[in-house]
C-alpha cells in the first residue's frame, strides 16, 4: 500500500512538472532566445544532469551498435516533438497546445493497431470521435478558428512522440535501462539542436541570469524529474494508474496559461480540454497493456 501511495505521488510529480514546460519556454522566447538554441541548452543541461545521476547510481550507460541506431532515430523524433511543442507557442496557447498534444496515448493505440496487429475496439473508435469534438471546441475561439498552421504543428508532435513511444516497445530498447535511453536520446539531441541552430538562428549566447534559470529549470523540473519520477510511478503505481493521473499535465498546463500568462480560455476550451482528457482516459482504462511514456 505504501508503494502504491509512493507510486501515485511521483506520477503527479512527474505529469505535473511536464506540465511546467510553458512556465519555462515562454519567457525565453521573450527574451529573444530562439526555439533552437533552447532546446539545444535544455538537452545540453539534460544530458550532464543525467549522466550525474546515471553515475551516482552507478548505471551502466555502456549500448550496442544496434541500440545504438535505434537511439538515434529516437534521438530524432523526440527533439522534433520537443521543437514543434515549442514552435506552436507561437500561433496557438499554452494549454490548448499541451492539451492537443495529449493526443498521443489515442495515436499510440491506433499505431499499436497498425504495426503490431492489436485488435481494433469499439472503444478506441468512440475515444477517437471523442477527440475529435474536443480538438474542434479546443480550435474555436471568440475570434474564430485558432491558427491552422499551430495547429497542424502540434498534430504533427502528436503523430512524432506516438511514434517514439511505440519505438519503446522495441526488444532492443526494453534491454536497456531507463536512464541509459534518456541519456542517449538528449546527448543525440545535443547533435541535431546544435547543427539545426548552425544553419538556421545559430546557437545564441544565453543574455541574462533570468534566462539561465528558467533554461535550468526547463531542463531539471520539465525534463530530468519528469522522467525520473515517470519511470518510478510505474514501478510502484502501475501502467494505468500512471497514465490516468498523466492528464494532470494539460491541467497544469492550462492553468499556467490562464493565470500567469493570461492566456484567453473560454467554455468552449473547458469543454474541449475535459473531453479529450476523458477520451484519453478511456482508452487507457479500456487498454491491457497501456504504453505509458512521456517527454
Amino acid at each position: 500500500m505504501m508503494d502504491k501511495t509512493k507510486g501515485i505521488i511521483l506520477a503527479l510529480i512527474s505529469s505535473g512538472t511536464f506540465g511546467l514546460i510553458a512556465f519555462f519556454s515562454l519567457p525565453l522566447l521573450k527574451a529573444g532566445i530562439h526555439a533552437p538554441s533552447i532546446l539545444f541548452y535544455r538537452c545540453l543541461i539534460s544530458t550532464i544532469l543525467i549522466g550525474i545521476v546515471s553515475l551516482a547510481r552507478k548505471k551502466n550507460l555502456k549500448i550496442s551498435p544496434k541500440a545504438a541506431a535505434q537511439l538515434i532515430c529516437l534521438g530524432l523524433l523526440y527533439p522534433i516533438t520537443a521543437m514543434g511543442l515549442l514552435y506552436s507557442y507561437s500561433y496557438i496557447s499554452t494549454g490548448v497546445s499541451t492539451t492537443l498534444h495529449f493526443l498521443y496515448p489515442i495515436s499510440v493505440s491506433f499505431l499499436m493497431i497498425i504495426f503490431f496487429r492489436e485488435k481494433p475496439s469499439r472503444n478506441l473508435l468512440f475515444a477517437a470521435i471523442l477527440s475529435l469534438i474536443g480538438v474542434a471546441l479546443l480550435s474555436w475561439s471568440d475570434n474564430g478558428f485558432i491558427s491552422t498552421k499551430g495547429l497542424l504543428i502540434v498534430l504533427l508532435t502528436v503523430f512524432t512522440y506516438s511514434i517514439y513511444i511505440v519505438w519503446l516497445n522495441s526488444k532492443e530498447i526494453k534491454k536497456l535501462e531507463a536512464e541509459t535511453v534518456t541519456f542517449y536520446v538528449m546527448l543525440f539531441g545535443i547533435f541535431i539542436f546544435s547543427v539545426f541552430s548552425h544553419f538556421t538562428t545559430g546557437i545564441q549566447l544565453i543574455p541574462d541570469t533570468g534566462s539561465l534559470f528558467n533554461l535550468i529549470g526547463l531542463s531539471v523540473f520539465a525534463t530530468v524529474l519528469s522522467n525520473l519520477a515517470l519511470v518510478r510511478a510505474v514501478k510502484y503505481a502501475g501502467s494505468t494508474i500512471t497514465s490516468i493521473l498523466g492528464s494532470l499535465e494539460p491541467v497544469v498546463a492550462t492553468l499556467v496559461g490562464v493565470f500567469h500568462f493570461h492566456e484567453p480560455f473560454g467554455w468552449n476550451s473547458l469543454l474541449g480540454l475535459m473531453i479529450i482528457i476523458g477520451a484519453v482516459i478511456f482508452v487507457i482504462l479500456s487498454t491491457k497493456k497501456p504504453s505509458n511514456n512521456q517527454g
